[in-house]
Parts: C-alpha cells; sequence; structure tokens
C-alpha cells in the first residue's frame, strides 16, 4: 500500500498508517496514537471517566465539555441533520437495550429477543457553541459511534499531514479510511472488506487517490442472529434492511461514514440515495452479492 506501515489495536479495532516516506512513519504514529486515544477519552461509551460519560449522567444539565467532545457531538447531529434521522446519536439506550452494554470484546453472543425503545430523536440535544455546552435530556444515552472514529481518522490524517511536510499518509481505523499529503505514485490502494479483522477475507482491491472510504457493516459486531449494532433510529432496533455491508467514497471520512451507516438503515432506498447524493458505493447484500452505484469499479480502479 505504501512505503512504511504502523499498526496496533486500539478502540477495539485495528489501527494503521501509512506513509510515502519511511522516516516520517514513528511520528505519524504517535500523532494517529493520541488522536485515537483523545477521542477515547472524550467519546467511549464503556469509561465512566469519559467526557460523554458525564454529560450522559448530567440529567439534562448543560455541562462544559472539552472542544474533542463538542466537535464529535456537532458532528454527530449535523449526520443526524444530513440523513433525516437515520444517522442519530440518542440511540444509546436502544443500543443497550439491544445488547450491547459493554465494550463488544466482552459482550459474547447473547440469546434472546432483542427489544425495541423509541429514539428521542437529535434534535432533543442542546449544544450552545459560545459556551462549549450541550445538554442531553434525561433519560436519554448519546453514542458516538457512528461517527467519531470517522473523525479520529480525519484528524489525525490532517494533523499529521500538517507536521511532516511532503508527506503522503493514509489512515485506517477499523474500515474508516482517510488520506492526506500527496498520494504515491498511482494512488493508495486500498482493500474493502466486511471485516477489517480479517484482511484477506471477502472483499475489493481499490485506488483512491485522495478523499477518504468507510465501511459499515452488520458482520462483525454482532452478538446474535438479529443482534448487531446498526440501530435504526424509525424502530429502535438493528437494522434489518438487505445490505450486510456498505462501503462509501467522499471527500471525508466522516462523510463516507455518515453515508454508509445510512444505507444500511436505509435498505432497498440507499440505492436511489446515494445516487442523487452522487456518492459512490459498493453495497453488499445478505448472499453476498455485490451492487455498484454511482461508477464505484468493477475491478481495481480509482474510486474516490
Amino acid at each position: 500500500m505504501s512505503s512504511a506501515v504502523a499498526a496496533f489495536t486500539a478502540i477495539g479495532t485495528t489501527c494503521s498508517v501509512h506513509v510515502t516516506r519511511p522516516e516520517a512513519l514513528a511520528p505519524a504514529r504517535r500523532i494517529l496514537e493520541a488522536e485515537v486515544a483523545a477521542i477515547d477519552r472524550a467519546c467511549s461509551r464503556f469509561r465512566s471517566d469519559s467526557g460523554l460519560a458525564r454529560l450522559n449522567a448530567a440529567a439534562g444539565r448543560p455541562v462544559a465539555v472539552e472542544p474533542l467532545l463538542l466537535e464529535a457531538v456537532q458532528v454527530a447531529l449535523r449526520a443526524a441533520a444530513l440523513t433525516d434521522g437515520l444517522v442519530d446519536p440518542t440511540i444509546g439506550r436502544a443500543l443497550v437495550l439491544a445488547g450491547y452494554d459493554d465494550d463488544f470484546a466482552r459482550i459474547g453472543r447473547r440469546p434472546g429477543a432483542v427489544r425495541a425503545v423509541r429514539v428521542p430523536g437529535w434534535r432533543t440535544v442542546r449544544v450552545d457553541p459560545g459556551r462549549g455546552t450541550v445538554a442531553v435530556p434525561r433519560g436519554v444515552t448519546l453514542d458516538l459511534g457512528a461517527t467519531a472514529k470517522a473523525l479520529a481518522a480525519d484528524r489525525a490524517a490532517s494533523a499529521a499531514a500538517a507536521a511532516l511536510a511532503d508527506v503522503g499518509l493514509l489512515v485506517d481505523l477499523g474500515g474508516d479510511i482517510a488520506t492526506a499529503g500527496p498520494a504515491p505514485a498511482g494512488g493508495w490502494t486500498v482493500r474493502v472488506v466486511e471485516d477489517h479483522r480479517a484482511p484477506e477475507g471477502p472483499g475489493q482491491a481499490c485506488v483512491i487517490a485522495s478523499g477518504a472510504v468507510a465501511t459499515s457493516s452488520t458482520t462483525v459486531r454482532r452478538w446474535g442472529p438479529q443482534a448487531h449494532h446498526l440501530i435504526d433510529p424509525r424502530s429502535g432496533t438493528p437494522s434489518s434492511g438487505p445490505w450486510r455491508t456498505a462501503t462509501v467514497a467522499a471527500a471525508t471520512c466522516v462523510d463516507a461514514n455518515i453515508a454508509s451507516t445510512a444505507a444500511i438503515v436505509l435498505g432497498a432506498s440507499a440505492v436511489p440515495w446515494l445516487e442523487v447524493a452522487g456518492m459512490p458505493a459498493r453495497l453488499v447484500r445478505a448472499d453476498g452479492r455485490p451492487e455498484l452505484i454511482c461508477g464505484w469499479p468493477a475491478e481495481q480502479a480509482v474510486a474516490a
């Protein structure tokens, strides 16, 4: 993929940074590690000391939050606005009732029916950017998992490119891929797979010259036949549409992630939705058949 790569495990996934100049690898890794650690401290639903945990426990009181958490909340609310609530950060309680009530590595398989709950909706969250405060209503649990990891990928790629002159970078956080700086000759070759833990599994190789790619899937964070982490806010239960995986290319990883998550939730309507948005995408049906949208390449070619 590039002349040098470093990888490590954090936030429940594989994190890697690829650089076009080997001497830039060590500082690029440090920047990525710092961004990943910061997003975990700010946005983890499973850390009692995280900024998000304190915010969720405030029972409706406005809370002064750190700039990164404020940014992450604003990104999540933007995702909800862009998708008419299909990607909604107020799904936290629905995730808990579906069984996602602990760090995924400790969940395992859980029998039993998934319980539905009404999703309060993103408009119930109040943000005052001037004061740096956020208010989450009593009984509402924010979950920023749909966008925070993609935000970390964008931030890490941008920060490393700003710190390391004339270095091309690709950051991959479990399928959330962001690039910055000059790409290598011929672009970045990436393998789009359904399970980031199995990079040689079913998928497709493609080349990106710039921008970002994000993959959302119901096959990885799954703990039962109908239980996975992609909640449909309209029903309050895990999405049951025809797609098991959606990969989308966009200018930023956040935008790619918003679209890939929304595509899973939308189901069959995702195809015209992505076409209107003009976003190249690869959707995989439950039987493994891919559907290519808006010029997504059938073979190795420039996808973004």
